[in-house]
């Protein structure tokens, strides 16, 4: 059942191909490149690699403007390189997920070309359309402030499309059987080339209706159960991760009553509690929105994230919570997008503060669920606020101090190396933290390394356990005869917590297994606890004999 259930104990790598390496010398990076970093990524110990799409595109929207689902962008390479890739993956124990990017195409796709070419094509129908503007287009905005409408008219079709995001993504009739059957001859297709699932972009867009009509979508969630039974049935253990940002009332419905329908989903309510917690030291909304995404089928899991590569969106948030993030993370109005976000990376957020940065992670690491961590994050990279949008934070990895930061030998990359200031290249790299101990990099191995090693987190049922203290969290994971317990300070200077195991006479012990400092209960069987300034404590409960007490399931 472990194995079959790889993805509730894995730890999840996000990158984009063209921005992790370029071996070709031509400014993009390529799958050639990203296998030559497969052994780094094997050291930094996590378990699979989501990549960013890499199709034919004419790259308007950093490749999620698909124009071929069966080839790759010739600059990354060839079908040939990314089943290279996938086997040197799989020969270092790493699986590989890539971005299902179904809800709309490019408007150079050959299928949106012949439907608007003829309304009689049998692709007509693929698509959405109009004969007249409806009176909701100038709604539903995916990118309010970028974007000022969801209807656009063509003039070769005489007629408006419908588009939830940009105008040169025309949304798929994902209603449409044909459309549908399509879409399992990609999942297909790919997974015969070696992926294990695919994080499916935009999920609620991809199920709801659309047509000029529609004034209420409605979910149709019976797609996504045809999906899983798809994908399962051509390779048992491969997943889906969605992307939903939903409320909690509706997690059943994508991951299905029975556990039937997605595997995986991101649980956008405790990222952005979280952040709220980051910047008030009050985890009282956090707890909510734990608690509130708590129930879930046995073999569902949440995906855990702090910083993707979109903005971090806070219109979860209430009014004074979002105003308090902004002012906290993102005060200056060249740092927020969409007017619900923040375009930044996470450490120029955080200050640069390791002790930040460090305890960001490691509460990451102890959240109920999966940790996916974005490329660079692990070494502190930044962002370049001069760049548009989003891609602020999508620039190339920095790998050294050579020139262009080791990405290539190319004099002009596809985006700008970050250059100057604290987080340019030459103070922020891999070569250089490789060597330094100390380093946020050589800490990020340790960490995965740590929560690798704790399944309960994982598998487990946790408890929020009472400090007394709204900065400080505490949780408690149970599994199969064991227990860890995880403190972390949100305050900005020591703290001092007692508090209550509430596990027995196995919580009268706690050994720190990432730093030694153990502790031991008093006759009342309290622990008290000094933490530092965003400090952190990962504790056993009741010994190191844990292996030797597990329990059968």
């Amino acid at each position: 059942m472990i194995n079959d259930l790889w993805y509730k104990n894995a730890v999840i790598y996000c990158l984009s191909v063209e921005t992790f390496m370029d071996a070709n010398g031509d400014g993009v990076g390529d799958f050639q490149g990203l296998m030559r970093r497969l052994d780094y990524l094997s050291g930094l110990g996590v378990t699979a690699i989501w990549l960013m799409p890499f199709q034919a595109s004419p790259g308007r929207d950093d490749g999620y403007d698909v124009s071929d689902y069966y080839n790759i962008d010739p600059r990354y390479g060839s079908l040939g390189d990314f089943v290279e890739f996938t086997h040197g993956a799989k020969q270092r124990g790493i699986r590989v997920l890539i971005d299902l990017v179904i809800n709309h195409t490019s408007k150079d796709h050959p299928w949106f070309q012949a439907a608007r070419s003829d309304p009689r094509s049998p692709y007509r129908d693929w698509y959405v359309w109009s004969d007249k503007k409806p009176d909701n287009a100038d709604q539903g905005m995916v990118f309010p402030g970028v974007q000022k409408t969801t209807w656009t008219y063509d003039d070769k079709a005489k007629a408006y499309y419908f588009h939830r995001f940009y105008d040169h993504q025309p949304d798929l009739n994902t209603s449409n059987p044909e459309v549908q059957a399509e879409i399992l001859k990609i999942m297909g297709f790919w997974i015969q080339l070696g992926v294990s699932g695919f994080r499916m972009d935009a999920a609620p867009f991809i199920i709801a209706t659309k047509g000029a009509d529609v004034t209420k979508p409605v979910e149709q969630f019976d797609m996504l159960r045809k999906f899983r039974e798809f994908l399962q049935w051509r390779l048992g253990d491969s997943i889906i991760l969605a992307e939903a940002n939903i409320l909690p009332k509706d997690n059943f419905e994508y991951f299905g009553d029975d556990g039937d329908r997605m595997q995986m989903m991101f649980n956008f309510q405790v990222n952005q509690a979280l952040f709220y917690a980051f910047a008030s030291a009050d985890t009282r909304p956090l707890k909510k929105a734990m608690e509130a995404t708590k129930p879930r089928p046995a073999t569902a899991q949440w995906g855990l994230f702090l910083r993707n590569h979109d903005e971090l969106d806070l219109g979860r948030l209430t009014e004074k919570q979002r105003g308090a993030v902004f002012a906290a993370f993102g005060p200056e109005k060249d740092m927020q997008l969409y007017d619900r976000g923040i375009r930044r990376r996470l450490a120029p957020m955080l200050g640069g503060d390791h002790r930040r940065i460090e305890m960001a992670y490691s509460l990451l690491f102890s959240l109920p669920g999966t940790p996916v961590i974005r490329y660079g994050d692990e070494i502190g990279m930044g962002d370049d606020l001069g760049l548009p949008e989003r891609n602020c934070a999508r620039t190339p990895m920095q790998w050294s101090t050579e020139p262009e930061g080791g990405f290539t030998k190319s004099e002009k990359p596809i985006s700008p190396v970050i250059k100057d200031g604290p987080y340019g290249f030459q103070h922020v790299n891999v070569a250089e933290q490789r060597r330094d101990p100390n380093s946020l990099l050589n800490w990020t191995e340790r960490m995965i390394r740590m929560r690798k090693e704790a399944p309960e987190i994982g598998w487990g049922d946790f408890s929020v356990i009472d400090t007394g203290n709204d900065g400080v969290l505490a949780l408690r994971y149970d599994w199969r005869g064991n227990s860890v317990l995880i403190l972390h300070n949100l305050h900005a200077q020591p703290t001092e917590v007692s508090f209550d195991p509430d596990i027995g006479e196995d919580g009268r012990q706690l050994i720190d297994i990432a730093d030694g400092a153990s502790s031991k209960a008093d006759e009342n069987g309290f622990h008290t606890v000094v933490l530092d300034a965003y400090g952190y404590r990962w504790y056993r409960v009741g010994g190191l004999d844990y292996l030797l007490r597990r329990t059968e399931i």
